[in-house]
């Protein structure tokens, strides 16, 4: 699959590359840092990236406005997501040829090529085995842009590689993109640099945080809670992680309320609760996913599944 992508590469000239909504580190390190990696070693074809800029992610980069116009004979690309109704920008079907690059399960199969590995830490992970192919093949070049991209995308779905998705294979990788001599200091300030209002939201999230005798855990954030703290609900996307360093938690839920529904943040340290995500409007990977509910009502009953869950772990 990766040969007939790269061919599908060299075929176009025009490739527009799409992520999912609300994207995070790794939807961003797919796309630019693929975009960036076709632009080096194909310096005639036109690239762009689309989608809604998250301005937590502007340390990363910014995505280009694309006309309508651009997707006739275009190639498109859409990386790190699952899912046809996630994805940013529903012009996809626009272009003449559509790939699919995932590492998330494939429940749908969309696009003309759908190349998927679950077993990848990331999306960004799988662009560099994309890379090693076309460097094997058709000596690809990589640069410092590229590999800051992809390791950024790395780092921030391994939770600076935390998580077990982050393999040998993952730190191999790593280990050659730091290669490249990118500014890590700086790229890691971005990362995990915290408004005044993030620092002090996290605090409460300590403190107000509930966690059963199994080791489920959840913190619920209306509101009016986001309001007291002067944060966005994207915001709170930088907390994910923080329940996950309290002793004795096994698998977390943060509850994210705006205006018309409620957004769920699972993870896990080691059971499987992409099933439960897929039981309200959600899905993604076995230990770290998202969902979407309309009341409290639904997150006493995800609440009360979750510790089902870890009591049987």
């Amino acid at each position: 699959m990766k040969t007939a992508i790269i061919e599908a590469i060299q075929k176009y000239d025009t490739i527009i590359i799409h992520r999912h909504i609300r994207p995070d580190e790794d939807a961003y390190g797919s796309q630019m840092g693929l975009g960036a990696l076709i632009e080096l070693n194909y310096p005639h074809k036109k690239v762009y990236r689309t989608g809604q800029h998250d301005t937590s992610l502007s340390y990363l980069g910014q995505p280009d406005i694309v006309a309508d116009e651009v997707y006739n004979g275009a190639l498109v690309i859409v990386t790190d997501t699952a899912n046809q109704e996630r994805i940013d920008d529903q012009r996809y079907l626009n272009g003449a040829m559509l790939i699919k690059i995932d590492h998330h399960p494939n429940d749908d199969a969309y696009g003309d090529l759908t190349w998927v590995n679950t077993d990848a830490s990331s999306c960004s992970e799988m662009i560099f085995n994309l890379f090693e192919e076309a460097e094997l093949q058709l000596s690809w070049r990589m640069n410092q842009d590229a590999a800051r991209f992809l390791f950024a995308g790395i780092v921030g779905d391994t939770g600076r590689f935390i998580y077990p998705s982050a393999t040998e294979e993952t730190f191999s990788t790593v280990s050659r993109l730091v290669q490249y001599k990118f500014d890590r200091t700086a790229l890691f300030d971005g990362m995990y640099e915290l408004s005044a209002g993030l620092v002090q939201l996290q605090g409460y999230i300590y403190q107000n945080f509930v966690m059963d005798e199994h080791g489920a855990a959840y913190i619920k954030l209306p509101l009016d809670i986001l309001n007291k703290f002067g944060v966005t609900a994207s915001e709170t996307s930088a907390l994910v992680s923080s329940l996950g360093h309290v002793k004795g938690i096994l698998a977390w839920a943060i509850f994210v309320e705006e205006k018309n529904q409620i957004r769920i943040r699972l993870r896990s340290k080691g059971m499987v609760i992409n099933t439960l995500a897929k039981k309200y409007r959600g899905g993604g990977h076995p230990y770290a996913s998202g969902a979407t509910i309309y009341d409290w009502a639904e997150a006493d009953e995800l609440i009360a599944e979750l510790k089902a869950i870890c009591s049987n772990y």
